[in-house]
């Protein structure tokens, strides 16, 4: 199974729309994760008509668009848990870690934020975390990123992928 991982779109207020790039992705994968900031009610809808399955939790940007803070889905054996990271960059990592510790089963398990615009792939207090960086390149961030995994009995294997904006 093959799960694209993409966060902090910030469609319209910072870039005009998803790269046609990244919509490809969306479409092609088994399921979406994202991790926050759509922006707007018309960037969700826009994922949610490419995704064949979407898992997305609110950002700080996303008041009234109805997601969840923390969301947690199984797909190929290994629990997801999403959560954007809201909050100071100053102690991100410990803090995502332990919103996963606390909202994940026995087996295998990923955290996934977003937030920062920076792509991270590290264990952390023995949790993995990955973060896909902006799916658009908005602003920190200097170029477009995601993540895709691929998922089988258990066992996940990341890619990244990046383009200029």
């Amino acid at each position: 199974m093959e799960v694209a991982i993409v966060s902090d779109t910030h469609v319209p207020s910072r870039i005009a729309r998803i790269p046609d790039w990244v919509r490809d992705r969306l479409r092609e994968a088994d399921h979406v994760i994202h991790a926050g900031d759509f922006d707007s009610a018309a960037a969700l809808a826009t994922v949610e008509d490419l995704a064949s399955g979407l898992t997305a939790v609110s950002g700080n940007t996303d008041a009234g668009l109805g997601l969840p803070g923390v969301a947690t889905t199984t797909l190929g054996g290994v629990e997801f848990v999403v959560t954007h990271g809201t909050g100071s960059p100053v102690g991100y990592e410990d803090r995502v870690a332990e919103t996963v510790r606390e909202e994940a089963g026995p087996g295998p398990t990923v955290g996934v934020a977003g937030h920062t615009h920076r792509v991270l792939d590290e264990t952390v207090g023995g949790v993995r975390l990955l973060n896909p960086g902006s799916a658009t390149g908005a602003p920190p961030a200097t170029t477009v990123t995601m993540l895709t995994a691929t998922v089988a009995d258990g066992d996940l294997s990341v890619e990244r992928h990046e383009r200029d904006r």
